[in-house]
């Protein structure tokens, strides 16, 4: 036995050695070979009383010694295993070969000049795409692009890892109109009917649930997708959307509801912000006619149930894959940043980051992306963090429907809450729906962070996104800085964002989280009076209505209801309670309240007038 040690401990150097193993790289598994091991030869231990004393020594060491042989063996067993999962994925490996980049730049030359000029010229392309043999083949085989975040994260493991957190700091499904929310009923339903937001418009959770969160929300595709383990999906980790849910109607498509009090509202602009699985699969705008496999006019729910869609937020979203560089994708930005106008809160700002748009079309139809010369979150955030239009509705002007034939349902003013009346009204004449009891045409906000945060003092005082929300963190264990890309209020890492880089000096977390607070609960009190006066307008032009004031009047007070309400509404799709730019909050809201107040007294004065009339008339 003493003989049989030394040899089976060299046995297992050499087998690490063969393999580059290390002993802490396997460790987890033969701590759970040890564990039958170590039972075993405590019954063999006690075995021990049943002999006599003269005997008691020499069982303690062949005890000793067989505990000692069995657990090694259990080594070896342990590395064998290992030994041949790791040659298997070796062979796997080697079966992929690398690719000549060369022979893809003869056809491929965009990508050729991006490819050259950032940190992965030496990434080769099987990084990034399956299926290269069969496609230099044969060039009508696509070759399969890497979708999957976890493609990025075999080199960036930390901002991968981040990433995937969770945020847990409020319940998945909260309703912003709850009483304790930003948009609290009973004013929510009333100000926003029948638009489908009404059937549920929750708070936001982690980037990694995007699109999980917008296939299943009761106004999205009518309650016919659900989680496959019912409520036990909120602790699941971020996956592929199709891990997490079920289709109850797989034998149709129809795009409609299939619950009670649930609505169809989704659409494939929708999802240009949710997630970018489909990148090369949808033209410039969502254009329908140049024959991309997916438009502005596809089935959305058909969309789903190709399994096409599957992750929330791609890396390549903001990052160029081929460069390495930064960029914005999203085709709407995009048209606004290029648009002769030049109108828009970026053309306005002298500071403002350079943008290289590339068509990246090679499948018969146009793709653009934007390469911007620096890191700019408020352009890359801005992608969905944003104002946007990404529906059908109607002509502000001549009153016919505006369908997914017309860009206008895919479409970034960039502008703040204070030009958008104007913008939505007057430039591009678009309206999203009228208002169930009033019948005013209105227009429903999307999450407009992006323009709120410009010209704040955060925004001149050079603070981005990225500083409050993807801070630098370091890695405990290897000390490497990296940006964390874990989304999330820096409520829940007040010391990487606001009290780091020299910001706020003297604060304790404490008090950092008692500013935001305060801010916060101050633009809330105003948002309150502005849903009351907007609550009050509806009602007065409804008694304006029964007394029978002329179509003039009506229209007068309906478009101070529309004016009020963008004003309003900008504020309970913006999702920081104002603390973006508080001083744009106020100067929003309490201008709402004043819209609204205009609107009672058009109509008070019209029906005054009327008394006056029938007075004069007996």
């Amino acid at each position: 036995m003493i003989i049989i040690v030394p040899f089976l401990s060299m046995l297992i150097g050499n087998i690490l050695k063969m393999f580059n193993l290390s002993f802490c790289s396997v460790s987890g598994a033969l701590h759970k070979l040890y564990i039958p091991f170590r039972t075993l030869t405590s019954h063999l231990r006690i075995c021990r009383y049943s002999w006599t004393t003269h005997k008691h020594s020499l069982i303690l060491q062949e005890v000793y010694m067989f505990k000692k042989c069995a657990f090694i063996l259990g080594v070896l067993a342990g590395l064998m295993l290992l030994v041949s999962a790791q040659s298997a994925e070796a062979a796997q490996k080697a079966a992929v070969k690398k690719v000549d980049p060369k022979t893809c730049y003869e056809c491929h030359d965009v990508v050729q000049g991006l490819h050259q000029s950032g940190k992965h010229k030496g990434v080769n392309c099987i990084s990034c795409h399956g299926g290269l043999d069969e496609h230099l083949k044969d060039s009508s085989k696509r070759p399969e692009v890497f979708t999957s975040w976890d493609a990025c994260g075999a080199c960036h493991k930390e901002q991968h890892g981040s990433f995937l957190e969770v945020s847990k700091h409020r319940p998945a499904r909260d309703e912003k109109s709850q009483l304790t929310n930003r948009a609290p009923n009973p004013f929510w339903d009333k100000l926003m009917a029948p638009h489908g937001f009404t059937k549920e418009h929750a708070l936001t959770r982690s980037h990694g649930f995007m699109l999980l969160d917008q296939v299943i929300v009761d106004r999205a595709a009518g309650g016919r997708f659900q989680p496959k383990n019912g409520w036990m999906y909120v602790n699941e980790k971020p996956g592929k959307l199709w891990d997490s849910i079920v289709d109850t109607h797989p034998e149709s498509s129809d795009h409609k509801p299939f619950m009670r009090q649930t609505a169809a509202a989704v659409n494939p602009v929708c999802f240009q912000c949710k997630t970018q699985d489909h990148i090369l699969d949808w033209a410039y705008l969502g254009d329908p006619n140049v024959g991309a496999p997916f438009s502005r006019k596809s089935n959305p729910t058909a969309m789903i149930q190709t399994k096409k869609l599957q992750h929330g937020l791609n890396c390549y979203t903001c990052h160029d894959p081929h460069a390495a560089k930064p960029r914005i994708v999203r085709d709407a930005l995009i048209q606004a940043l290029t648009r002769p106008e030049a109108d828009t809160l970026w053309h306005k700002d002298p500071n403002r980051t350079k943008i290289e748009v590339i068509d990246m079309g090679m499948r018969g139809y146009t793709r653009k992306i934007a390469i911007l010369e620096k890191y700019d979150a408020t352009l890359q955030c801005g992608q969905c963090h944003v104002e946007y239009n990404c529906n059908p509705g109607t002509d502000a002007k001549t009153g016919e429907k505006v369908t997914f034939d017309d860009e206008r349902t895919n479409h970034f003013p960039f502008k703040d809450v204070l030009q958008l009346y104007d913008h939505y009204v007057n430039q591009i004449a678009f309206i999203d729906f009228k208002n169930a009891f009033s019948g005013a045409p209105l227009w429903k906000a999307q999450h407009p962070e992006a323009e709120t945060h410009y010209n704040s003092k955060h925004a001149k005082a050079g603070v981005s996104c990225d500083g409050c929300h993807t801070p630098k963190m370091i890695n405990k264990k290897t000390g490497k800085k990296y940006t964390s890309h874990f989304a999330v209020t820096p409520r829940e890492h007040i010391k990487e964002s606001c009290l780091s880089g020299g910001c706020h000096t003297g604060w304790t977390e404490k008090d950092a989280i008692y500013s935001i607070d305060s801010v916060k609960a101050y633009t809330k009190g105003k948002m309150r009076k502005a849903e009351f006066w907007l609550s009050q307008l509806i009602d007065k032009i409804v008694e304006g209505k029964d007394k029978g004031l002329s179509e003039d009047v009506i229209k007068q007070a309906q478009q101070q209801q529309l004016k009020a309400h963008i004003l309003w509404e900008y504020w309970v799709a913006e999702n920081s309670d104002g603390f973006h730019n508080p001083e744009l909050a106020r100067e929003s809201l309490t201008k709402s309240v004043d819209e609204s107040q205009l609107g009672i007294k058009i109509i008070n004065d019209a029906i005054a007038e009327m008394k006056k009339a029938q007075a004069a008339a007996k």
